[in-house]
């Protein structure tokens, strides 16, 4: 049931606050958490509700045309959020697992959308140094995905860890310890 909670979260922080925001959201935390704690017969749920805010953003709040095409790569990463989250974070939860997950998601994301908008085309020359020129632009919104991604995971994670080990016995809190 969190995981559901945290993609309303991740929803509302795409659409309520959105303008100047630059990626300051809950996504990449709640698609981490949901695919490590959610099996993948669910994982549709989450895709299909983030392409309708896509949807929703793009043509009610941007006002430009929706092309499906443009965001094939964003819909890619989005299940390789919840792989990542799965493979990561599913059998065995960590600190070093939890920020190696919150390293990981941004940063892939950041790597695979800012190439999918230069080799688009458009936006920046098709050279080396409109490559360069792309990632430097997106460096802003990288940093506030990862520490929103940090943000998310570490509460979502964190929290309830913390709150087992505070309604531990002392026995079993110095057993955890170890």
């Amino acid at each position: 049931m969190f995981a559901y909670l945290l993609l309303l979260i991740a929803v509302l922080t795409r659409v309520l606050p959105h303008a100047g925001w630059m990626n300051f959201t809950a996504v990449g935390g709640a698609l981490l958490y949901f695919g490590a704690r959610r099996p993948w017969r669910e994982m549709l749920a989450p895709l299909a509700v983030l392409m309708a805010t896509d949807y929703f953003l793009t043509v009610f709040s941007y006002h430009y045309t929706f092309r499906w095409e443009a965001y094939v790569t964003t819909w890619a990463w989005y299940l390789m959020a919840m792989a990542l989250g799965q493979i990561l974070l599913s059998a065995r939860t960590t600190f070093a697992r939890v920020a190696a997950g919150a390293l990981l998601g941004p940063t892939s994301f950041f790597v695979v959308s800012n190439f999918a908008v230069w080799a688009g085309g458009g936006m920046y020359p098709p050279t080396l140094a409109g490559l360069q020129t792309c990632y430097v632009a997106a460096i802003p919104f990288y940093r506030n995905d990862l520490v929103s991604t940090t943000i998310v995971l570490g509460a979502a994670f964190g929290v309830p860890a913390l709150v087992r080990r505070m309604n531990a016995t002392p026995v079993q809190a110095e057993l955890a310890g170890k």
